[in-house]
């Protein structure tokens, strides 16, 4: 295949996930070789268990969130020159036997970025409502803006070209997943969807828990949208 000439890093960032990390590193193995897991101070044994899986960790010395976490690990993919960065989580959320079909996807459509959309098959039917409408909004307004086809613009589960991916403002932790899409999409990087089944994740907090913060997603998309158009253009 033609990821087989290609090199690939996946990164996973990890927060208190000594529960599942092991065997999401395991899985990964299977299909990348090189494996970095940011842990982002956690305060169980999640560092020590991905180093021992087989994965490579840098451990952030106070806690910064998820955004922050992945900019860690592209800033170390820029620097050895890989090709391409698998992103999952550590949850068991994000299966990782997609990542060939994921990344020979992004190759033979020569995407610079392709995200995981759990809206492409029935397995959003399993989120709460609220993060349900939440995501189409913001998918909604993303499409407008950025002028892209996105359908889960909150997935975390991405493939990058990494020469593409240099192209774009380094994340924030505040919605770094709508402000990413957006701006790649308004400076005309090619986006594409891959379908993929995620479960609910069984361990860990989701950010979208609570009416609170799904009567804030206008209000979010609103901040995160102007920041884009302002000053990513």
């Amino acid at each position: 295949m033609k990821r087989q000439n290609k090199k690939i890093i996946a990164i996973i960032p990890a927060f208190n996930e000594e529960k599942t990390v092991t065997k999401v590193v395991r899985e990964v193995k299977k299909y990348v070789p090189d494996i970095l897991v940011i842990d982002d101070s956690s305060r169980d044994r999640t560092a020590q268990k991905a180093r021992k899986a087989g994965a490579k960790v840098i451990s952030h010395i106070l806690n910064q969130g998820v955004g922050i976490t992945q900019k860690t690990g592209y800033n170390i993919a820029f620097k050895r020159d890989y090709d391409y960065i698998v992103q999952l989580d550590a949850d068991e959320q994000h299966n990782p036997e997609y990542i060939p079909e994921l990344i020979d996807f992004a190759i033979s459509g020569n995407y610079d970025m392709v995200i995981g959309s759990r809206f492409l098959n029935s397995s959003y039917k399993n989120l709460p409502l609220g993060r349900k409408l939440g995501i189409k909004f913001f998918s909604v307004i993303a499409n407008v803006l950025g002028r892209t086809r996105v359908t889960d613009i909150t997935s975390g589960y991405r493939v990058y070209k990494v020469k593409s991916l240099k192209k774009l403002t380094p994340i924030t932790d505040k919605n770094w997943a709508i402000e990413q899409t957006i701006e790649a999409g308004i400076k005309g990087l090619k986006i594409g969807e891959y379908s993929v089944k995620m479960p609910m994740r069984e361990t860990g907090e989701s950010q979208f828990v609570n009416l609170g913060t799904v009567f804030r997603y206008p209000f979010r998309m609103l901040e995160a949208s102007l920041r884009v158009m302002v000053f990513r253009r």
